[in-house]
């Protein structure tokens, strides 16, 4: 038949390949339920304007609202493809980590800037580091790549060590 079950797709694919994508693709899946949310709380308070249509502009904590997930929306495409990119080349469990604190100080950041703008400053920085940490390991893990098939030579597990060492230290930088 054309739709097959979910079960019969899953066991055609190679298990290897599930394997180091399972906790990547659970935190691309937790990141579109948080940009969901983010769209619920701007259609909310666009609701709340009494106005029919949807307008970039209206009262203060509209233009809040707005503002912050405008600001979440313009970083997700980077935030997926380093996520992906460090969880392929280099470690999947240090990668999915660092993405699940990114989700977390992104709704730090989110909901910090509909209070004051000053209170979603720690959030917007630590997100960025974060995004900072996943560009690197995406870094080490290409130039890895690119060390086995020019000098036969694998770092791949030192890598895993320092990514894995580091990884749990975004939590108190």
């Amino acid at each position: 038949t054309l739709f097959r079950s979910a079960k019969a797709a899953a066991a055609d694919m190679e298990p290897e390949i599930l394997e180091y994508t399972v906790w990547l693709a659970i935190v691309t899946l937790i990141s579109v339920l948080q940009n969901g949310f983010f769209a619920y709380k701007v259609e909310n308070e666009n609701t709340k304007q009494n106005t029919k249509s949807f307008q970039r502009i209206g009262s203060p904590a509209f233009e809040r609202v707005y503002t912050a997930n405008q600001n979440c929306i313009d970083a997700y495409p980077t935030f997926l493809v380093v996520l992906w990119c460090a969880g392929l080349f280099c470690s999947q469990a240090p990668a999915a980590f660092a993405g699940l604190m990114y989700l977390f100080v992104r709704q730090k950041y989110f909901v910090g800037y509909l209070g004051e703008k000053t209170q979603s400053t720690p959030g917007y920085i630590f997100g960025k580091r974060i995004m900072l940490f996943l560009f690197l390991m995406s870094l080490a893990g290409i130039l890895n790549y690119f060390l086995i098939q020019w000098f036969g030579s694998d770092f791949q597990v030192y890598i895993k060590m320092i990514t894995s060492t580091i990884s749990p230290l975004l939590i108190i930088a």
